[in-house]
């Protein structure tokens, strides 16, 4: 396209997404305000319905293949990182749903009031303070986890971490003859046989550590079962190829993948990716790269830079300066505040002063009782009255007769 480019397109919508551009109109007001940006990535006059038709129409296989670039640049800034101590690094796998409006979005129809689309997840833990996603899969709703999930675990050295809704015994056999490293959590109905319990320490959080083969049939090849409470008393039973760890230390494999759902948390809140562009599948799919695009460029601009900030103040950061230059973000993220305090200091029996409320508040001191209150406690004395008035006649009815 002479007017728009593909390359223009992808930045004019990763641009939105990183500064929470919500609706189309709010395109043209933004592209009109930031006209020194637009002039950068090179789009003069552009339409939001153009934009609305292009973003439905481009080949979602672009954006794919540019996700993965991305991420080949990523790795740069993360091949020196092992992963978590003593475990190495670690594949989360998950999915997250994105609700349409079921009037504009039928083709997402899963049940009555449910109209949703996933994105099936590969969550890389690169150390305990950078995770990234690495591979991401697009399905309408009816697409079960097990079935995204198939296209995400592939041979690696990383071990993969799941929930009990990709267990399955015919592919999980399959993992370990393909020597893949997995810690996955049982379903609850699932028949185990225990061929040797292993030692466990005292005084710790394991309950069981045992070599178990699972199913009815018996013909699935054997696997390691650590079984652990946690702060709650609540109980989980989680299998493993991996017998070189501790019990413990594979309880805590699986207690790490609570940070793809803190991930999940973030793209939705603070990335502001469940506000869709479009209800078209080829749209939404488009918007899934383009935020896991965002995500990972803050991810760089945090790395690169060597920044200790949260990749919400790097996020923050990028939306203040997005239309000035790249020194002057490196310089704002580079600056450290020259006041140093400790903080507000509670003063012990500290006596309250007077509130100033100044000349034109209207200001109450009681607060006025609620009228439904004030009908019910009426009502309450209506009725206590007549009965007393009706025990009374009783009384005295009763007594006449006894004379």
């Amino acid at each position: 396209m002479k007017k728009l480019t593909v390359e223009q397109l992808v930045k004019l919508f990763i641009t939105a997404q990183l500064d929470h551009w919500k609706s189309y109109p709010e395109f043209d007001i933004k592209m009109r305000a930031y006209s020194g940006l637009m002039t950068e990535i090179g789009i003069k006059d552009i339409s939001s319905s153009q934009l609305s038709r292009r973003i439905n129409d481009l080949d979602t296989s672009v954006l794919q293949t540019l996700f993965f670039k991305v991420v080949m640049q990523l790795n740069a800034y993360t091949d020196s990182l092992s992963g978590l101590p003593n475990i190495g690094q670690l594949r989360i796998i998950d999915a997250t749903h994105i609700k349409l409006p079921a009037v504009l979005s039928e083709w997402a129809y899963v049940t009555k009031g449910w109209n949703v689309v996933k994105m099936h997840t590969r969550l890389v833990v690169a150390s305990p303070d950078v995770q990234y996603p690495d591979k991401i899969v697009p399905s309408n709703g009816k697409v079960s986890d097990h079935e995204g999930g198939e296209l995400l675990i592939e041979l690696s050295d990383a071990t993969y971490v799941m929930d009990r809704g990709y267990m399955d015994k015919i592919r999980m056999n399959q993992w370990i003859k393909d020597g893949i490293k997995f810690v996955i959590r049982l379903k609850s109905d699932i028949r185990i046989e225990v061929k040797e319990d292993f030692e466990v320490p005292e005084g710790n959080q394991i309950v069981r550590d045992a070599k178990v083969i699972l199913g009815a049939e018996g013909k699935m090849e054997p696997v390691r079962m650590v079984e652990y409470q946690d702060s709650k008393g609540k109980t989980y039973k989680v299998v493993t190829t991996r017998w070189d760890l501790s019990a413990l230390e594979i309880a805590d494999i699986y207690k790490n993948r609570w940070m793809i759902e803190l991930f999940f948390k973030w793209i939705k809140q603070s990335l502001r990716f469940i506000k869709v562009w479009s209800t078209k599948p080829q749209g939404i799919w488009n918007q899934m790269f383009i935020a896991m695009i965002a995500y990972i460029l803050i991810l760089m601009v945090k790395l690169k830079t060597k920044s200790e900030k949260s990749m919400l103040s790097i996020l923050k950061h990028i939306q203040t300066y997005l239309h000035r230059t790249w020194d002057e973000l490196i310089a704002a993220l580079a600056y450290k505040s020259k006041k140093t305090s400790r903080g507000r200091q509670k003063i012990p029996d500290k006596q309250k002063g007077n509130v100033h409320y100044g000349g034109v508040a209207l200001i109450k001191e009681t607060r006025k009782k609620q009228v439904k209150r004030i009908i019910k406690q009426n009502t309450y004395k209506k009725w206590e009255q007549i009965a007393i008035l009706f025990a009374g006649c009783l009384f005295c009815s009763h007594g006449e007769n006894v004379m």
